[in-house]
């Protein structure tokens, strides 16, 4: 769909400009030369005419901030002219309307009240929403409650692949879970006994990205591992090396550098913004419950379940969901 065709869309036919204009102007050619040189004195110059369309500079910038935020830079840099031709083409199409008395169709109507009530309404939210102001001192009583949220840890890993993971490396032989944990606990040995950890990981991990790198992950926060390796990870002392941790990628042996906290400052604005939002939500919430709404049962019954289609052969007992997935993070490539 071409871009020109989704900023008329996006106009919605200029729904501020066609309620305001509930009779068909009435200035004639002469009227619109005349008002042309008027408001170019006054700041506000006529920008198009055609015929006894009158349009201003002012009417035709408050139609663009209409659109959707991401056309109104391009419908005020290269597409300007395009969306003035459509713009006028609306405004045609409407004058040719209230001259056929379209505005009093019964379904016209109706469409005019609900656009009327959409722009009161969102007018109205954005009261609300300038309304919700969050100071620092709550924001960082905030920020306190739920610093775990914001917690850290820098740390390397070597991770030993058993047959069947997504880290198994071509050429190598695979080996069974057993193995792969006997494996890892073989090397966790020889880190105790004085072997570089770096040096392991660079030698034997088969995180290749990471391997190269001594093993390292950088720094990473909660969410961002599957669960079991996360949870070692943040439950673990600095410096000391714990393993094997079993993930669908293999066994690791996990070494925690550090444990920090993302500054406040770091976060404020993303705090600020959820908390914002929770409140202008909790507001519209109240709004609706002291207003104690009654729908109808019958109109909004919830639809009937379908019935299960029959099946030549029966389904398997257990099925694991495709979307069971937990992606670890994945170290920069070297």
């Amino acid at each position: 769909m071409k871009k020109t065709t989704l900023i008329l869309m996006g106009l919605a036919l200029s729904a501020s400009v066609v309620m305001a204009q509930e009779k068909p102007a009435a200035t004639t050619t002469a009227k619109a030369a005349t008002t042309t040189t008027a408001t170019a004195a006054t700041g506000d110059p006529v920008i198009i005419t055609a015929g006894d369309i009158v349009i201003k500079q002012s009417e035709f910038e408050s139609a663009l901030k209409t659109l959707p935020a991401e056309y109104q830079s391009y419908a005020m840099g290269p597409g300007k002219k395009q969306f003035g031709e459509d713009y006028l083409r609306m405004k045609m199409l409407a004058q040719m309307g209230y001259k056929a008395g379209l505005q009093n169709d019964p379904a016209v109507q109706q469409q005019l009240a609900l656009m009327k009530d959409n722009l009161v309404a969102n007018a109205q939210l954005a009261q609300i929403d300038k309304s919700v102001t969050l100071g620092d001192a709550e924001l960082q009583k905030i920020y306190d409650a739920n610093k775990k949220d914001y917690e850290q840890v820098k740390a390397k890993h070597i991770l030993i692949a058993f047959k069947g993971s997504p880290a198994a490396q071509a050429g190598k032989p695979e080996l069974t879970e057993e193995q792969a944990k006997a494996k890892a606990e073989e090397l966790k040995k020889q880190i105790a006994g004085g072997a570089k950890f770096e040096d392991v990981a660079k030698k034997e991990s088969d995180d290749t990205g990471s391997g190269a790198n001594g093993g390292e992950l950088g720094a990473f926060g909660h969410g961002q591992m599957v669960p079991e390796f996360e949870t070692a990870a943040f439950a673990a002392k600095v410096g000391d090396v714990i393993g094997p941790i079993r993930t669908q990628y293999g066994y690791h042996l996990i070494r925690v550098d550090s444990h920090e906290y993302t500054p406040f400052a770091g976060v404020k604005a993303s705090i600020e913004k959820k908390e914002h939002q929770k409140a202008v939500q909790a507001k519209l919430e109240q709004l609706k419950t002291e207003a104690k709404p009654v729908f109808s049962d019958t109109y909004f019954a919830a639809p009937a379940a379908a019935a299960p289609a029959e099946s030549a052969t029966p389904a398997p007992a257990t099925v694991k969901p495709t979307s069971e997935k937990h992606t670890e993070k994945k170290p920069a490539k070297p």
